[in-house]
């Protein structure tokens, strides 16, 4: 398993020319067992269990963004529409609860406990309208982008109002330690996108990159905001990094699962382009792990895919190798870790809602 420092998120790849052999040559026949029902105990689904805290939570986020200007207040209230899921929310509720009863027996979420669920919404829904502007889509959650209806300049500037409301609900915590977790995430983005834009000639290192900057632009921001309620709720250290690293690594699958369906769903069902990552010129997990069985895709993703052809060519390798297969395989792995390290707190229906959820982010499709 691959880590990283709690702080810097710098990866620590011993050996990582073997690891990734290893990973690539597993049999398929452990794949299927991410069909089995990881939790042997009473099933509980996580957005039942969060519901009641997330009630009116994306009328509270547009309190937050209360502004006079009705062009801006029409752009920040497009995403916030109450269709999400709002999964990162969910999870910082039900690890804000799983961490308080775990302390006292608290079967209350704090009020600045909420508050961090809906500034990681704000930063989470921020950031993606940055980056549709970055790499020019089209369409988002299924239906058009801020930048295609108002233009990149106003998608920009919205994306920023977002973000300065959630530093300002964050300010109104009034707990600097907590200001300073929840600020890495924003700092993490930027780098994280910054990692994006470049790429690594060697394979090891190229793959070292990429779960880098999965860290950084997706795992962050969970594992940070389930770190911020520990903290709220428990003064445990220990607590504190079991918050993290199951927020690390829920997070790190969560996207590797989301680059497998760039080549398993068809845009309609996923909300997006499918094959939109090697559009932009990204090598994710499937094609880096497909790499390994034609060799000839080295060259087509150092120059970024950008000749004629290279898109369908790289989706046809990917799709005739094990990629999809072995991503997914990783994907188990951090989800493994995750309940773990959820396994550590005292039992608590939002402690196997937690471990649950682990399931669903292999399973969804979309």
């Amino acid at each position: 398993m691959c880590h990283f420092t709690q702080r810097s998120s710098t990866f620590s790849f011993p050996k990582i020319c073997n690891i990734f052999w290893r990973f690539h040559h597993t049999s398929t026949s452990h794949l299927c067992s991410c069909n089995k029902t990881i939790s042997d105990e009473k099933y509980q689904d996580p957005f039942q269990l969060g519901r009641k805290d997330l009630k009116n939570l994306y009328e509270d986020i547009k309190k937050e963004l209360l502004v006079s200007a009705a062009e801006l207040k029409e752009m920040c209230d497009y995403y916030f529409d109450g269709k999400g899921k709002a999964f990162r929310p969910m999870i910082v509720v039900l690890m804000a609860r799983a961490c308080n009863i775990h302390h006292n027996n608290s079967k209350e979420v704090q009020a600045s406990q909420r508050s961090v669920a809906i500034i990681a919404e704000m930063i989470h829904t921020a950031s993606l309208v940055h980056d549709d502007v970055i790499d020019d889509a089209n369409s988002r959650r299924g239906k058009r982008t801020l930048n295609q209806i108002w233009g990149e300049r106003k998608a920009v500037l919205a994306g920023d109002f977002i973000l300065s409301a959630a530093s300002v609900a964050l300010a109104r915590i009034g707990n600097t330690t907590i200001i300073s977790v929840l600020t890495q995430v924003i700092e993490d983005l930027v780098r994280g996108e910054f990692l994006q834009l470049g790429s690594k000639e060697n394979e090891n290192e190229r793959f070292a990159h990429y779960l880098e900057k999965t860290f950084k632009k997706t795992a962050s921001l969970i594992a940070n905001s389930c770190k911020a309620v520990s903290i709220l709720g428990c003064p445990d250290p220990k607590v504190h990094e079991i918050a993290y690293q199951y927020g690390k690594n829920v997070g790190i699958a969560f996207q590797l699962i989301d680059d497998v369906l760039d080549f398993t769903s068809c845009a309609d069902h996923l909300g997006k382009p499918t094959a939109a990552d090697l559009k932009l010129g990204l090598a994710t997990g499937p094609v880096l792990f497909a790499c390994r069985q034609f060799p000839e895709m080295n060259a087509m993703i150092m120059r970024r895919f950008s000749k004629p052809g290279d898109v369908e060519r790289a989706r046809k390798y990917v799709l005739q190798s094990d990629g999809v297969q072995q991503t997914t395989y990783l994907a188990q792995r951090y989800c493994h870790a995750a309940t773990r390290e959820i396994r550590k707190l005292r039992p608590s229906p939002e402690r196997e809602a937690l471990v649950h959820l682990t399931e669903m982010v292999l399973m969804r499709d979309k």
